[in-house]
C-alpha cells in the first residue's frame, strides 16, 4: 500500500508547477508549537518554523483564540473600501513599538516581496530618485524588482531576467570569508564613483541579519556608515527585518540592536504566526509621500492576519519570548560549539544574534573551506531522524535553525540529540 506521502507526491508533481522547491517530500497534516506531523503521522521537530514564520510556534492558543474571534465577526471587506479596526490598531502598536526616530506610520501588504516592493516605492516617492543599493547574499523576494535587489543567482533568478534597472550590489561583509567592512565601503564608493552618482539613490536595503546569505549579522560599525552616507547624501536607509523580526533575535526587530535608525522597516514572516501579512514601518513624513491610492492591494492587511499579529504580540509580551529568544540562541551556541570541539564533524563558523542562529559545516581538516555537500545529506538524514533542518548560505553550507522560540526544553534536548546524530552519520 502506497503511503500518504508518496501519493501526495505523486499528486504533486502532476499537479504543482515543477519551478515550486519542497525541502523534503514529506507532507504536513497536523502541527502544534515545534512539533509537526505528516501525512503518515510521523511525528518531527520544526527546526524551519516554515522559514522564520513561526516564532511563537504553530497553532499558539492566543494567536489561535484572536484568529476565531475575527472569522466570527468580518474575514474580508477590502481595507480601501470599507476599513476596520484590527489594521489601525495593529498599526498603532508597531508604531509605538518600532526603532524609527520620530512619529511612525504603518501600511500592511501580504507577502515579504511586497513589503519590500513597496518600501522602495515609497522611497522613489519620497527623494524622487530611481536608484537601490543593495547587498551581496541578501533576500529580498521573487517578484522581478525583488529579485533584481536579491544578491543570490542559484536557485531564485536564473532564467528571469532581465531585471529592473538603477538597482545595485556591494559586497556584504564577511571576515569568515574574507570579505571586511572596508571592502564593502570601498565597493560603494566604487559605485558612486563608476556607476551611480549618490544624488541619484533612493534607499540602501539591507537586512540586519542576512538571511539566505548565512545569517550572518550586519557589523554595527557597517550600519553606522551606512547611515551617515544617508544623512550626507540625502538617501533613505530599508531595513528588510521579514525575517528577523518578531522576536528571532532576542528584539522585536533586530534594528534595535544597533545605535542607528532605519527610516523604513519591512516586516512579514512572523508578524502574523503564519497568516500572510506583511508591513512596512516609517518616518511619517518618508511613508506619506506618495498621494492617496499609492499604496494598497485587496488583500493588504486582512482582518484576520491583523488579529493573529495582534496574538503574536500578546504571546511577545505575555511570555517573555524577547528574553526567551536570547536565551535560546545561547543554548543553541553553547550545543553546537561543544559538537565543533570534534574536528572531525567539520563544524566552521558559529554565529547568531538572538534565536537567528546558523553553523557551518567546512571539510574536515581545513580551515575554512564549505562543504554544501555535507550540509545537504545532513537536512535529509535529520528528517530521516525526525528532525526538519534547513540549509542557507552563499556557498550553501550554512545550516540554519529557525525552531519556535516557544519550544518545551525536553523537544529541544530530542532535536539536539537528533542533531548530532544526522551529523555524525553524514561524517561516517
Amino acid at each position: 500500500m502506497m503511503s500518504q506521502n508518496a501519493d501526495l507526491q505523486k499528486r504533486r508533481v502532476d499537479a504543482v508547477a515543477r519551478g515550486v522547491g519542497n525541502a523534503t517530500q514529506l507532507f504536513a497534516a497536523k502541527a502544534l508549537n515545534a512539533e509537526i506531523w505528516d501525512a503518515d503521522g510521523k511525528r518531527y521537530i520544526d527546526f524551519a518554523g516554515g522559514i522564520g514564520v513561526m516564532n511563537t510556534g504553530h497553532r499558539h492558543p492566543k494567536v489561535m483564540a484572536r484568529i476565531q474571534q475575527q472569522l466570527d465577526a468580518v474575514v474580508h471587506s477590502c481595507f480601501q473600501v470599507m476599513p476596520y479596526e484590527p489594521y489601525i490598531e495593529l498599526a498603532e502598536q508597531l508604531n509605538e513599538r518600532a526603532p524609527i526616530e520620530g512619529k511612525a506610520k504603518t501600511l500592511f501588504i501580504t507577502t515579504g516581496a511586497e513589503a519590500v516592493e513597496n518600501a522602495v516605492k515609497i522611497a522613489r516617492a519620497y527623494t524622487k530618485r530611481p536608484g537601490v543599493i543593495a547587498f551581496g547574499g541578501g533576500y529580498h523576494g521573487r517578484t522581478l524588482l525583488t529579485l533584481g535587489l536579491t544578491g543570490k543567482i542559484a536557485p531564485y533568478k536564473i532564467g528571469f531576467g532581465p531585471f529592473p534597472a538603477d538597482i545595485f550590489h556591494a559586497r556584504f561583509p564577511h571576515p569568515y570569508h574574507g570579505v571586511s567592512v572596508d571592502d564593502t565601503l570601498q565597493d560603494i564608493a566604487n559605485l558612486f564613483k563608476y556607476d551611480i552618482e549618490p544624488s541619484r539613490v533612493a534607499a540602501f536595503i539591507i537586512e540586519p541579519v542576512i538571511g539566505e546569505g548565512g545569517f550572518v549579522p550586519t557589523p554595527p560599525e557597517l550600519m553606522r556608515a551606512l547611515r551617515a552616507l544617508c544623512d550626507e547624501h540625502g538617501i533613505l536607509l530599508i531595513a528588510d527585518e521579514v525575517q528577523s523580526g518578531f522576536a528571532r533575535t532576542g528584539k522585536l526587530f533586530a534594528m534595535e540592536h544597533y545605535d542607528v535608525k532605519a527610516d523604513l522597516i519591512t516586516t512579514a514572516k512572523s508578524l502574523a504566526g503564519g497568516m500572510p501579512l506583511s508591513g512596512v514601518v516609517g518616518r511619517a513624513e518618508v511613508i506619506d509621500a506618495p498621494a492617496a491610492g499609492g499604496l494598497g492591494g485587496t488583500y493588504g492587511g486582512n482582518p484576520v492576519a491583523c488579529a493573529a499579529a495582534l496574538g503574536v504580540l500578546e504571546v511577545i509580551d505575555s511570555e517573555n519570548i524577547l528574553a526567551r529568544s536570547t536565551a535560546l540562541g545561547n543554548d543553541l551556541a553553547a550545543r553546537v560549539g561543544r559538537m565543533a570541539t570534534d574536528s572531525a564533524l567539520g563544524i566552521g563558523e558559529i554565529r547568531h544574534l538572538g534565536a537567528m542562529f546558523a553553523f557551518e559545516l567546512i571539510k574536515p581538516g581545513t580551515a575554512n573551506t564549505p562543504d554544501p555537500d555535507a550540509a545537504k545529506a545532513l537536512t535529509v538524514k535529520a528528517a530521516e531522524l525526525g528532525l526538519i533542518l534547513l540549509s542557507c548560505g552563499v556557498y550553501g553550507n550554512s545550516i540554519r535553525v529557525l525552531v519556535p522560540i516557544t519550544v518545551e526544553q525536553e523537544v529541544l534536548d530530542e532535536a539536539m540529540a537528533i542533531l548530532e546524530a544526522a551529523l555524525r552519520a553524514v561524517r561516517g
